[in-house]
């Protein structure tokens, strides 16, 4: 028996040895009180044999409150007294900026270069463009007052940056040669949502990255567009975030405010069978060019002709922190988070085991020496790695602890370990036990943290495939849906036959169904035409699924009850 199996077991777990009662805390806002409460079970069944210090709601039985305490047990965010902002701490941030770094890479590649614009917009200037104000007006954050003066005129709180940009493209783009103009941003945006706050996924702030680009031809555009789809957001999800996606466009119903066409990756939340959009790249067209007239001449004109002005195509495209809550609830378990290691702040923790009160100091000394040259080694193979030498705390409860957090590898290193050069590892995706020599430890533990990677992206894969399903008979929809999955059906595309699923799709439970507790009320929406189109379907000839349409289908397209 290694030292590592004698805390298998975890005895006494969540009970922090010579811990002090805390002092009773101050009244927290709702919102926070709400969130707390979750966290604490909020009243729902618990999960039998749960630690106190981790999560007692089975993801499988209430989503929503499962997914409240995971954030806040694992150190991901914490809550302010602004309903809709949030606190991302560092464990959630790193993430962020591991985003930040995997598609700066590929889009200044691409020769997209980064910028900042002002946080307000004018109230002229958002306004300029009617269709795109409409898609934003319930949202919209005004500024009214600076100081104790009014201002004369309002200003908006940015929810996205088309109206403030574009100004300043029509100075710059003073000739074809100014072409293509590429520019991105990160910064963070308000849109003062209504609906029930969910941390990542939901937010009346919320950071992404927003790009804006500008080309000659509808041609360049359009190349654009599909490779930042394609190369950079589904790449980040399935690459980075081990996320699988369907890459589509949107429906004329779904397409963004302005746009001439909206793609999109679609991700899938298991646990209640749901879609959930994950980001959108815009073919803006010429819409916005018209408005705010950027223009250059036809550099084809032979010389002596009359060079017709052109307006410039244009896009958008925006990646946002919902992608964290997107990567969490794919992944993670009933213990906790679970962190893919590309993306993950710490890959690996060293605890040290085997230590007792009979354990002499000068022993206990040569152990952690021993382990704090362990983690230089994997430093120096460019592994995050942390130890954790914390005596006042048993092994059993710091590894539910590092579970709880996600952290990918586990590495427990005792006396026995020691005299047999090796260590012992224990994955936290699916809790794999094994041993690594110590003389193997900067190529071994590499490797595995890059098994554990493509092993969540497969197992991932695997369970949103499963739950995708061909259907074209309308009596099969609905209990389809109820029994989590989303349809792909032979449809019409048009836009009040969608609206008609929509309805005849809510509040529909057969005799017999088990559903997810909200979702029966939510009706299923399109979430995309998929880029990878199944076969079977005739031109010509398919019907469109829904029984009182009557039309033709021109394209398969993937529906769902919608997160």
């Amino acid at each position: 028996m290694t030292d590592a199996d004698k805390h298998d077991t975890k005895p006494e777990e969540g009970v922090v040895e010579g811990a002090k009662p805390q002092g009773k805390p101050k009244k927290a806002p709702k919102e926070k009180q709400d969130q707390k409460k979750a966290a604490k079970g909020g009243g729902k069944k618990k999960m039998e044999g749960a630690a106190l210090i981790g999560i007692d709601v089975a993801k499988e039985d209430d989503l929503s409150e499962w997914y409240q305490q995971v954030i806040l047990k694992g150190d991901m965010l914490d809550f302010t007294d602004v309903p809709g902002c949030y606190i991302y701490a560092p464990a959630s941030w790193s993430i962020w900026e591991s985003i930040q770094e995997f598609m700066n890479k590929r889009i200044k590649k691409m020769g997209v270069k980064n910028c900042y614009f002002p946080l307000f917009i004018s109230e002229a200037n958002l306004t300029r463009e009617e269709e795109h104000l409409d898609g934003f007006a319930a949202e919209v954050a005004w500024v009214t007052q600076g100081g104790k003066n009014k201002l004369e005129k309002r200003l908006a709180v940015r929810p996205t940056s088309e109206t403030a940009m574009y100004s300043y493209y029509a100075k710059k783009v003073r000739s074809h040669r100014d072409l293509p103009l590429k520019l991105n941003q990160w910064n963070n945006v308000v849109r003062w949502e209504f609906k029930h706050p969910m941390p990542f996924l939901r937010s009346r702030e919320f950071l992404w990255q927003e790009g804006h680009t500008a080309f000659l031809t509808k041609e360049e555009a359009e190349k654009e567009v599909m490779e930042i789809l394609c190369n950079v957001y589904a790449a980040c999800y399935e690459d980075l975030l081990a996320v699988p996606v369907v890459k589509g466009t949107k429906t004329k119903n779904e397409t963004f405010p302005g746009a001439d066409y909206t793609l999109t990756v679609e991700g899938f939340v298991g646990a209640v069978g749901r879609g959930i959009q994950a980001a959108t790249a815009h073919l803006l067209g010429q819409h916005f060019s018209k408005m705010f007239d950027i223009t250059v001449e036809d550099p084809s004109a032979k010389e002596g002709e009359k060079k017709e002005k052109l307006h410039v195509w244009q896009n958008s495209w925006g990646f946002t922190t919902r992608s964290i809550g997107i990567m969490i609830m794919t992944h993670s378990d009933n213990k906790g988070l679970v962190i893919p290691p590309r993306c993950a702040d710490t890959q690996v923790v060293l605890i040290p085991v085997g230590v007792t009160a009979k354990t002499t100091d000068e022993d206990r000394k040569k152990l952690y020496g021993e382990i704090d040259a362990i983690a230089e080694v994997l430093k120096t193979a460019d592994v995050r790695v942390e130890t954790d030498m914390r005596d006042e705390y048993s092994p059993g409860w710091k590894f539910n602890n590092w579970e709880l957090k996600g952290v990918p590898l586990r590495i427990e290193f005792g006396p026995k370990d020691s005299a047999n050069h090796v260590v012992a590892t224990a994955r936290r995706d699916n809790g794999e036990k094994g041993s690594i020599p110590i003389s193997d430890l900067a190529t071994k533990v590499p490797e595995l943290l890059e098994k554990i990677q493509q092993d969540m992206f497969t197992k991932a894969s695997s369970e949103y495939e499963s739950h995708r399903k061909l259907i074209t008979e309308w009596k099969d929809f609905v209990p389809t849906l109820n029994a989590k999955n989303v349809c792909i059906i032979p449809h019409c595309l048009d836009g009040k036959c969608e609206d008609k699923i929509k309805e005849l799709s809510a509040n529909q439970v057969n005799e017999g169904e088990t559903v997810d507790v909200r979702a029966p009320s939510m009706g299923a929406k399109s979430l995309c035409i998929p880029f990878e189109q199944p076969e079977g379907l005739v031109e010509g000839v398919t019907k469109c699924t829904n029984p009182e349409c009557g039309n033709l289908a021109k394209k398969w397209v993937l529906f769902g009850r919608s997160y």
